[in-house]
């Protein structure tokens, strides 16, 4: 794009805005392509390698079966961001979207129930980054190494978007390249006879003799919570150079590219596991990583946890904190939340939200530390109530207040998108529901102090001037 287009673009979007009675404080300098790196580092190319051995077992050893299904189902939830973020181009996501494509009130419950996912997921990751550590230097503090993640991604953040951006792409260059190098242990284990269990085949994707209704209800729920992520990238929309469909685009894009990812490499993992047989529980942790050590070796594997615990410990880490952060600055911008976590500091970026976040994350990693599967349980139940939210609201704004006549943009996907993540939410476990609960009754006596002291904001759209 030449500067005269930049500058078009620019003024655009300032004038989209403006339009929503904001003005541009946020720092634009977020291509589609940083977008879509983001989102991809959010989500993590390598995710599947720590959790390979319990989705193993679980799908019966058709691990990218699972990813298939997770894809299938989240494009949906990805398509109704798109539809709502061309209408509604700012930072606060699905808060955003719910309170100004159906009600302020709604809105304001729909970003709360997000920021439990979003303060929780950082907290989680620091978690399982610091007992990776733990592995790796015997005898340290667990609570040590979270609080050290936590004060690298809080300096990150602080320094700007622009750092964010370069972090984004050294992260996911070195995540490439350990999946390339994966890819060429693979095929040397599947042709070197290294492995004798060892071969090419299409189990791994389909294998009649386990397949079950059963098995696949419950390969998408583990799909599902597999993806979350790109949806953060909803909260960088007043941080983009393109035009309103950008962020859209950008969720759709790395989406894709992860599930392709994600499918490849267990895959590659699955063949090298051979025909299903359990996986004892002291090995599920490092089944994947083993698959490494029998074929390329100690030295080789030891590269690939330290990769792994940069990847959840760093660089997933600060993309959930600076997408958490941009939440509590757009709730606070509203006065759904307090005054300060809308400040925006020299470089542009929500300094105090983003100081909250990190000392939030601390005092839960001191909590949670060593605590990796009571925090597992807690931390999708929000994000998944404001998908359910989301798809209802792309179904309301467009066909009842826009009079959209694209019934399948606008009925049919977020329709099909509702159904699958209601189901998912059902079938959560009682630990997340009960914390969900928890969670939303202290999100019910914030929104009445709000109302009780006059801070809730009368939020004005023309629908005709809005995209469709």
């Amino acid at each position: 794009m030449n500067q005269h287009a930049q500058s078009a673009q620019s003024a655009r979007n300032e004038a989209d805005l403006a339009r929503f009675g904001y003005t541009q404080e946020l720092k634009r300098s977020m291509s589609t392509a940083d977008l879509v790196i983001y989102g991809l580092i959010f989500m993590v190319p390598i995710a599947p390698w720590a959790i390979f051995g319990s989705v193993f077992n679980a799908s019966k050893g058709m691990v990218p079966l699972v990813y298939t299904i997770g894809l299938i189902a989240m494009i949906f939830t990805a398509l109704s961001y798109a539809q709502m973020a061309k209408a509604f181009p700012l930072a606060g996501g699905v808060f955003s979207y719910v309170g100004r494509g159906i009600h302020p009130n709604l809105g304001f419950f729909a970003g709360w129930l997000m920021l439990l996912d979003y303060l929780l997921v950082p907290t989680l990751l620091y978690v399982i980054a610091a007992e990776s550590m733990v592995g790796i230097f015997p005898g340290t503090e667990r609570w040590m190494w979270g609080i050290i993640f936590v004060a690298i991604n809080v300096v990150v953040n602080l320094t700007g978007v622009t750092s964010l951006k370069w972090m984004n792409r050294i992260f996911l260059v070195m995540e490439l390249a350990f999946i390339v190098a994966f890819v060429v242990i693979a095929v040397i284990g599947l042709n070197g006879g290294q492995l004798p269990q060892a071969e090419w085949s299409t189990k791994p994707i389909w294998n009649a003799e386990y397949v079950t209704p059963a098995l696949l209800a419950a390969a998408l729920s583990i799909a599902v919570l597999s993806f979350l992520g790109f949806d953060g990238i909803s909260t960088m929309a007043e941080e983009s150079t393109g035009d309103s469909k950008a962020p859209g685009k950008a969720m759709v894009i790395s989406l894709l590219v992860v599930a392709c990812l994600f499918i490849g490499q267990t895959w590659l993992a699955s063949m090298l596991a051979g025909d299903f047989a359990p996986v004892p529980d002291d090995a599920v942790g490092n089944f994947f990583f083993d698959q490494i050590r029998a074929v390329a070796g100690t030295g080789i594997v030891n590269a690939f946890f330290v990769v792994n615990v940069l990847a959840v410990g760093i660089a997933n880490s600060m993309a959930a904190q600076a997408a958490t952060s941009r939440l509590l600055y757009s709730m606070a911008r509203d006065r759904q939340l307090p005054k300060y976590l809308g400040h925006i500091n020299s470089r542009k970026v929500p300094s105090y939200a983003i100081l909250t976040v990190g000392v939030l994350s601390a005092i839960l990693v001191l909590f949670f530390a060593g605590k990796i599967g009571t925090m597992s349980s807690m931390v999708n139940f929000g994000a998944l109530t404001s998908f359910a939210l989301l798809h209802l609201t792309v179904m309301w704004f467009y066909l009842r207040r826009k009079q959209s006549k694209k019934w399948i943009s606008h009925a049919l996907l977020p329709a099909v998108g509702f159904v699958i993540i209601t189901y998912v939410l059902i079938n959560a476990g009682a630990e997340a529901q009960i914390a969900g609960l928890i969670w939303l009754v202290v999100g019910t006596a914030i929104f009445i102090f709000n109302k009780a002291t006059g801070r809730s904001v009368e939020i004005d759209v023309t629908v005709d001037e809005l995209p469709e």
